[in-house]
């Protein structure tokens, strides 16, 4: 019974570290879980809806999305400067609105072309809209709890994630184009519902559009591009992401082509990540509410992610339950620097931006996450597949230098800002 009770109260601890507090955090929390839910139900079905119900040749749908994503980071600036100069609230709920607009146009495709007008309209709506809510989210909870409710939102995330990957597997399951058709709908219409969340929040007087009015030139010339050490900070954080498409491209190849192991163990350690994630993202983000801070997890982010490839680099022709143990120790490493590379990537972002500029500046960090979604997949199939051992030892290097990189870089931006920056009377 005692232990019981101790239990239930680690549960009760951790719900209220998880769970944002009342009020504007709660209904960025809500947000994240109507967003998670439509991106794991779209995602996890996208594939077979393009290719079997669309009727999208996979190389075209390939090509396609390609595209897609040079758009999306294209106009990712534009769209922060945007923000800042009308408020980020309102720009991510038209956003959202032309989401649920662009979804519902998926159903009346007919051709490639249409497919492509489309995928690229999704693409700068859903490149922008991290950007948008990471400038919402500091308008909204202010400098001392930004990080903090990053984290949380992360954690909700994986966690509506999860739930829309279990309904697009039903979809999936029944395999008709109404089934189909049924949730890309869904995921327009959770849109909505975003909206109206969205709709419901309150912005300080004191925040939005007003401080970042007179920020230099137009919405398509970025101050921000011309910084050139926060750009070098943003290309760093965004390269040590590649443990993204390591855990969805390169670990599964490897797993099937390499290893002993059982193809299924390649849900397995996407699943155990994201509970991971859930569970302790909260709890590591609190050495990241300082840029000095965060970049010391970014080193740490290096190093764990090199040593998480040390570990797969071991992990093939050794039998199933060896391979299996060392596939397993390697993820549960690699997920500490998801966990550090997260972290820091909250407080870099928003600690580094100068005030009323966090639209544009969310926006030139997330072009470092952007180029590592382009190029990664392609990066982790030529060496994880293409080089075997020597490739995970060469990703394993890469990690290690750029989280040494990463002290350097926010110190020289750091006192470069003191020294242009006025100082207060």
């Amino acid at each position: 019974m005692a232990e019981a009770r101790r239990y239930a109260g680690v549960l009760r601890a951790w719900f209220r570290e998880t769970l944002p507090a009342a009020g504007n955090a709660r209904r960025l929390g809500v947000l994240t879980l109507i967003q998670s839910l439509g991106l794991g139900v779209f995602l996890t079905s996208s594939a077979v809806f393009f290719t079997r119900t669309l009727g999208i040749p996979a190389q075209r749908v390939g090509l396609a999305l390609s595209v897609a994503g040079l758009c999306g980071l294209l106009c990712t600036v534009p769209i922060g400067r945007l923000a800042d100069r009308l408020g980020a609230g309102r720009v991510l709920t038209v956003n959202f609105l032309l989401a649920a607009v662009g979804f519902t146009a998926y159903c009346l495709v007919d051709g490639f072309a249409g497919f492509l007008a489309v995928a690229c309209a999704i693409a700068v709506l859903e490149t922008s809209a991290g950007a948008l809510q990471a400038s919402l989210t500091d308008a909204l909870v202010g400098e001392a709890e930004r990080v903090r409710v990053s984290a949380q939102m992360r954690s909700l995330f994986n966690l509506g994630f999860l739930g829309g990957a279990a309904l697009a597997g039903a979809a999936i399951a029944a395999g008709t184009p109404t089934a189909l058709y049924s949730v890309v709908l869904a995921n327009a219409a959770l849109q909505l519902v975003s909206v109206a969340v969205l709709l419901a929040m309150r912005l300080p007087a004191d925040a939005g559009p007003r401080a970042a009015a007179e920020a230099p030139g137009g919405v398509l010339r970025s101050a921000a591009l011309r910084d050139v050490r926060y750009v070098g900070v943003a290309l760093v954080c965004g390269a040590l992401e590649l443990y993204h498409p390591l855990l969805t491209v390169g670990l599964p190849l490897w797993i099937v082509t390499a290893t002993d192991a059982p193809a299924l163990l390649v849900s397995g350690l996407l699943i155990l990540d994201t509970v991971l994630v859930l569970l302790f993202q909260v709890a590591v983000s609190r050495g990241a509410r300082t840029p000095a801070g965060a970049a010391r997890m970014l080193r740490w982010a290096g190093w764990a992610l090199g040593a998480s490839c040390l570990v797969f680099a071991v992990s093939g022709g050794h039998g199933v339950l060896l391979d299996s143990a060392a596939l397993l120790g390697g993820a549960l490493v690699l997920v500490l620097g998801e966990l550090y590379q997260a972290s820091a990537s909250w407080g870099l972002s928003f600690g580094l931006a100068p005030a009323g500029r966090q639209g544009e500046y969310q926006a030139v960090f997330s072009l470092g996450r952007g180029l590592q979604q382009f190029a990664g997949p392609w990066l982790m199939t030529s060496l994880v597949v293409g080089a075997a051992g020597t490739g995970w030892l060469v990703l394993a290097a890469l990690f290690v230098l750029l989280g040494f990189a990463a002290p350097p870089l926010v110190r020289g931006l750091e006192k470069a800002r003191a020294r242009t920056e006025p100082t207060p009377a």
